[in-house]
């Protein structure tokens, strides 16, 4: 292992510590002091490498290298923020494998072994994971132009505190020279797979080139609150009774379908009045579908639409869904792909196409300018999970392919895309 493994290894060990949580992993949602604690010593990091740091209205935070006088910007990272007892690797891992890869281009920029035609950046976007405000992805949707700058900062979590007010708490305030969208000449990104593609094919690393179809929805089931006891059965308007009915249904609903053709999830429960003698009145949650396959998705909404009409009339409540996010199967830029394909036969792994099921940054980034995704494998497929793991050797290996693929970017091998 050389010095530079022995350098990520230490560094991703010490990041790690922040948030750290008993059973292995991280808990440094978005804006809490945890969050805070990382992005300080981010920023510290950033420093000691030569880095000049700065910090978006949206909290983005940006370490900017700069080659060529004028030049865009190729633009790296993911995000420092996590879910509640989550895995360590979850985006944390393409920030700092960024973080390096910036560094050692640079290196090579100045020392005359490479032509560079842009500048670079790494950048932590902040609440990709969206669980303690939503929506996920929230730093790049700003960035990107998809979700306004004063919606995002309004926005509150479920004890009131604004993202604004959480921000305040941080360690930098925004500033005027932060990167923005016009100054960005390509994104890259590198995750960790959060499935068992890779692993199970015995795979070294994946070249993501399409996304997933989803559709989420907001879920308010209205019913009427009431005693638990004394109020007759035919009489109760019971609305947690209406949401296991859909949460229910939409599992039932994955299985009338091919496996790997529909993922649907229940999440995020509010339970009102949550008090252990009252008949609910309201139920708020998080419904979530997914396919490779948009006709599916489609199908799929069709069937449980039907079912949540029988769920109304069995529990004698309302149910209403408001849309919160819907996307397509959408492709990466065909030569991005192309380009990190060729990076990684230079380097002699194997490598394989594969779908995104889960949402990232650059699912923002590659509708704005042309971007490069890339996977390393996760064990046993685990993530938003303390035992989320990736292999050492699986980690460095992707930490020298993003400066691979960082490399070319900053040559300009993408530019005209």
């Amino acid at each position: 292992m050389n010095t530079a493994h022995n350098e990520f290894l230490a560094d991703f060990a010490t990041m790690s510590g922040f948030g750290a949580t008993p059973g292995g992993g991280v808990d440094r949602q978005a804006g809490t002091a945890a969050d805070h604690a990382t992005r300080a010593w981010f920023s510290q990091w950033l420093a000691r490498h030569g880095y000049a740091e700065s910090v978006d209205g949206a909290g983005n935070q940006f370490g900017t290298l700069d080659l060529v006088a004028g030049a865009p910007y190729v633009l790296v990272g993911s995000h420092l923020d996590s879910q509640p007892l989550a895995g360590r690797y979850d985006g944390a891992y393409g920030v700092l494998a960024a973080a390096h890869a910036g560094a050692r281009v640079a290196a090579e920029a100045r020392a005359g072994k490479l032509h560079p035609t842009c500048n670079l950046a790494v950048v932590n976007w902040f609440n990709e994971e969206g669980s303690r405000f939503a929506p996920s992805m929230m730093g790049s949707s700003v960035f990107t132009g998809k979700l306004p700058l004063g919606d995002a900062l309004a926005t509150a979590d479920p004890a009131g505190i604004t993202v604004a007010e959480a921000l305040a708490d941080g360690h930098a305030t925004p500033q005027a020279n932060a990167p923005v969208l016009a100054d960005v000449a390509c994104y890259a990104e590198i995750h960790i797979e959060q499935g068992r593609n890779l692993e199970e094919t015995g795979t070294q690393v994946g070249i993501v080139d399409r996304t997933w179809a989803a559709s989420k929805y907001r879920v308010t089931v209205d019913g009427a609150q009431s005693h638990t006891g004394a109020t007759r059965m035919e009489d109760r308007r019971d609305a947690l009774y209406g949401a296991a009915l859909v949460i229910a249904a939409a599992r039932e609903l994955a299985a009338e379908f091919e496996p790997g053709q529909l993922h649907t999830s229940v999440s995020e429960l509010y339970v009102l009045p949550n008090s252990p003698v009252t008949v609910a009145r309201q139920v708020l949650m998080n419904l979530d579908l997914r396919s490779p396959d948009e006709s599916v998705l489609g199908l799929a909404m069709e069937r449980l639409g039907k079912r949540i009409v029988d769920a109304e009339a069995d529990s004698r409540t309302e149910i209403r869904l408001d849309l919160t996010h819907n996307w397509g199967v959408v492709s990466y830029q065909s030569k991005g792909a192309e380009l990190a394909r060729s990076s990684a036969a230079s380097l002699g792994y194997s490598h394989r196409d594969v779908m995104t099921v889960a949402g990232h940054d650059s699912t923002n980034m590659k509708d704005v300018v042309p971007t490069v995704m890339l996977f390393v494998p996760s064990v046993e497929g685990i993530s938003h999970n303390e035992a989320e793991y990736t292999l050492d050797d699986d980690a460095l290996r992707g930490v020298d392919l993003l400066t691979d693929v960082t490399r070319r970017l900053v040559r300009g091998e993408l530019q005209g895309d």
